[in-house]
C-alpha cells in the first residue's frame, strides 16, 4: 500500500501504519478531517486514531502528494470532487466550493479527504455467471448503493468474460474506465487483471468512450461503471443496437427507484437489460439481494449468498 502511505506526513503515516498493522486486506477507507481524529473503516468495524489530528499543514502536504505539486493538472478532478491514484484507489475531497453562474468551478481550501481502498477480488463474480450467461452473455445492469461492491464485481466479470470459463470461450471486452477505477491504469496500462482479451479506454467520458470503443476495437462486450446521464444512456443504446452486449453498473436502491428516473425510461420501455442484479450493504461487501429479468420478474427469490 505504498501508493496510499506516501500521501501522509511522517507522524500521520506512522500512526496509520501502526493502527492498521497487517489488516490492510480488511481496510475499506481512511478518512482525514482537519483537526479531527483519523477514521479507519474496516469490513466489520470502525476504528479511530485520536492522538494524531491532522492540521492545515498536513492537509497541504496531502494535496501536494495527490497533485504532484501541481494543482493546475488536477483542475477537472478538483471540480469533480475525487482523484484516482496509482493502484486504482480513489480519494474523495471536500471543502470550500467555488462557483460561477451556479455551477461548480473548483474546490478550494480542501479540508476533508476520503481514501477508498481499491481491491481486486479474483472470483468475486463467479456466483452471478449463471444469471448473466445463457448461451450468450446478457445485457446486465448491476445496481447498488456506494460500497456495495459494484466496481469489484464488474471488474471480475470483465476478467472472466475475457479469459473464458468452463466451456465458454473468451470474448473481446471493451472497458470504458472514466475514473480509472476498474483497470487502475497507469500511463494506459491496467494494474488489475482484466483477462486476456480486454481493451481499456482510460480516463475517457463514458458516452464518448463507448462509441470510440465500438468504432475502433470491435468489442463483443462493453463494460462501463456507473452510468446515469442522458448522454450515457444514448451511447449505451447505440452500442447495443450495433450488436454489442453491455454490462454496466448504476447507483440505486431498488427497481421502483430506478424506474422513476427520467433518463432511464427508455431502458425499461425497450426492456434493454435482460438481467438486473441488485446488491445490498453488509459487513462483507458484495452481497446479492435480488435478480430480475427483462420483464421485471424476480429470478432469485430468497437468494442470500455472499460472493467471496
Amino acid at each position: 500500500m505504498d501508493e496510499i502511505i506516501r500521501l501522509f506526513p511522517d507522524e500521520i503515516r506512522q500512526a496509520i501504519q501502526t493502527k492498521i498493522g497487517k489488516r490492510w486486506d480488511f481496510l475499506q477507507e481512511i478518512r482525514i478531517r482537519l483537526f479531527q481524529p483519523i477514521e479507519l473503516i474496516f469490513d466489520r468495524n470502525i476504528e479511530w486514531i485520536h492522538h494524531v489530528k491532522p492540521n492545515k499543514k498536513d492537509g497541504i502536504f496531502i494535496v501536494n502528494q495527490l497533485s504532484e505539486f501541481s494543482l493546475y493538472r488536477m483542475t477537472d478532478e478538483l471540480r469533480d470532487g475525487y482523484i484516482t491514484i496509482e493502484g486504482g484507489h480513489r480519494v474523495g475531497i471536500a471543502g470550500r466550493v467555488n462557483t460561477i453562474g451556479g455551477s461548480v468551478k473548483a474546490l478550494q481550501y480542501i479540508t476533508f479527504f476520503n481514501i477508498r481502498i481499491a481491491k481486486q477480488k479474483i472470483g468475486a463474480a463467479t456466483s452471478i455467471l449463471p444469471y448473466i450467461y445463457d448461451k450468450q452473455y446478457r445485457n446486465t445492469l448491476i445496481v447498488g448503493a456506494p460500497q456495495t461492491g459494484k466496481t469489484t464485481l464488474i471488474r471480475d466479470v470483465t476478467r472472466i468474460i475475457s479469459t473464458g470459463w468452463k466451456n465458454v470461450q473468451a470474448q473481446k471486452v471493451g472497458v470504458i474506465d472514466e475514473r480509472s477505477e476498474i483497470a487502475a491504469s497507469i500511463n494506459g496500462v491496467p494494474q488489475h487483471d482484466l483477462g486476456y482479451r480486454t481493451d481499456v479506454m482510460d480516463a475517457c467520458p463514458k458516452a464518448e468512450g463507448m462509441m470510440m470503443m465500438v468504432r475502433s476495437m470491435s468489442p463483443e462486450v462493453i463494460v462501463v461503471d456507473e452510468i446515469g446521464s442522458e448522454e450515457d444512456i444514448a451511447a449505451l443504446m447505440e452500442a447495443i443496437n450495433t450488436g454489442v452486449t453491455v454490462i454496466c453498473s448504476i447507483h440505486g436502491q431498488n427497481l421502483m427507484e430506478l424506474k422513476k428516473r427520467p433518463s432511464l425510461q427508455v431502458l425499461f420501455q425497450q426492456k434493454v437489460f435482460q438481467r438486473m442484479i441488485f446488491l445490498e450493504k453488509s459487513r462483507r461487501p458484495t452481497r446479492i439481494k435480488k435478480v430480475y429479468d427483462q420483464n421485471e420478474k424476480e429470478i432469485s427469490e430468497n437468494l442470500r449468498f455472499v460472493i467471496t
